[in-house]
């Protein structure tokens, strides 16, 4: 397996991911598929949908094997959550 090298700064990366989604994928692909996962090449404006990082990224990194990858949960504004979010402890 090869390390790919990163040509963009985390910041970069966001910017020009958020940029593409919004502009050009978002329209296509939000209405269908709620919750899921959008894997993002920034350099091409490839993308892939699944329902999780790892398929999402594998599927693109299968077309564009040198791809610059940005994530996106549809209609949410963050990928992963941390914390007890919904549950609740009753003491």
């Amino acid at each position: 397996m090869t390390v790919q090298k990163r040509r963009y700064t985390k910041e970069e990366l966001a910017q020009r991911g958020k940029e593409l989604y919004e502009s050009q994928i978002r329209q296509q692909i939000e209405a269908d598929n709620y919750g899921k996962i959008v894997a993002i090449d920034i350099e091409t404006g490839a993308f892939e949908v699944a329902d999780d990082t790892l398929v999402a990224s594998d599927r693109l990194l299968e077309r564009y094997p040198d791809a610059q990858t940005w994530f996106i949960r549809i209609g949410h504004r963050g990928v992963h959550r941390f914390g007890w979010h919904g549950l609740t402890k009753n003491v």
